[in-house]
C-alpha cells in the first residue's frame, strides 16, 4: 500500500489555517482520497490531556523548558499513535501545526536552543521518517492576524497572552524557515480572501497528488 500524504499547516494565529484545513480535506474527500485532520498539541487523549495545560490560562508561570517538552511529549505520542498508522494505511494526514511551530515559537519566540529544537524534532519523528511531506505557511502578520481574533470576540488562550514582540519573533521564524525549506514550506499569502487562499494551496496540493 502506497504512504499516504502528510500536510501540515503553520502560521500564527488567527491567520486562517484552521478554515483552510476543513476546505482541504473537504476537497480531497470529494476525490476519494481518505483524510484525518489532526492537531497540535493534541490529537488524541493524551495529547488533549497535554493541550489543557499548555493552553490553560492559570498556568502563567509554566517555565519555558517545560512548555517545550510538553509540546515535544504532545507530539512524539501524536506520530506514535496516530500519524504512523494513519500515513502506513494510505491515509492523507492535515495537522494544524507540527514542529515548525515549536522551532517558531519556542525558538525564536521563547529563546530557546533553535538546534536543539530541532534536533529533538527529528527524535520525537523517529527521526524524520515521520516528517511532513509538504506545509502551508498561510502568512498573516501577527497585527492582521490579531485584528481577526478581536473581531471574532474570542478568548485567548495562555500562548496568546504573550506580548506584542514575542509574536513578531514567531512571526520571522516562519519566514525564516519557508526561506530556509522552500522545498518542503510553501508560504501563501494569507491577506487574501478565503477562496483565494485555498485555491493557492490546492494548486499545491494537486500537483503533488497529480489530481486534475
Amino acid at each position: 500500500m502506497q504512504k499516504g500524504l502528510f500536510i501540515t499547516f503553520e502560521g500564527v494565529d488567527g491567520c486562517g489555517k484552521s478554515t483552510q484545513i476543513k476546505k482541504v480535506a473537504e476537497y480531497l474527500e470529494e476525490k476519494g482520497l481518505k483524510v484525518k485532520i489532526l492537531r497540535e498539541p493534541g490529537g488524541n487523549h493524551i495529547g488533549e490531556k497535554i493541550r489543557e495545560i499548555l493552553l490553560d490560562t492559570k498556568n502563567e508561570n509554566l517555565c519555558i523548558e517545560s512548555e517545550l517538552l510538553l509540546y515535544l511529549a504532545s507530539r512524539a505520542q501524536l506520530v506514535r499513535q496516530e500519524i504512523k498508522n494513519l500515513l502506513e494505511n494510505g491515509v492523507t494526514v492535515l495537522c494544524d501545526r507540527f514542529y515548525d511551530s515549536t522551532t517558531a515559537y519556542q525558538g525564536y519566540g521563547r529563546g530557546l536552543n533553535i538546534q536543539l529544537i530541532e534536533s529533538l524534532n527529528r527524535f520525537v519523528t523517529v527521526e524524520g521518517k515521520y516528517a511532513p511531506d509538504c506545509t502551508f505557511f498561510v502568512d498573516l502578520t501577527p497585527k492582521d492576524a490579531f485584528e481577526r481574533i478581536d473581531a471574532r470576540g474570542e478568548e485567548i488562550n495562555r500562548m496568546e497572552m504573550a506580548d506584542r514582540h514575542f509574536f513578531e519573533r514567531v512571526y520571522q521564524g516562519f519566514v525564516d524557515l519557508s526561506n530556509k525549506y522552500p522545498a518542503r514550506i510553501c508560504r501563501v499569502d494569507g491577506t487574501k480572501s478565503i477562496d483565494m487562499v485555498f485555491n493557492d494551496i490546492m494548486k499545491k496540493v494537486n500537483s503533488i497528488l497529480l489530481i486534475k
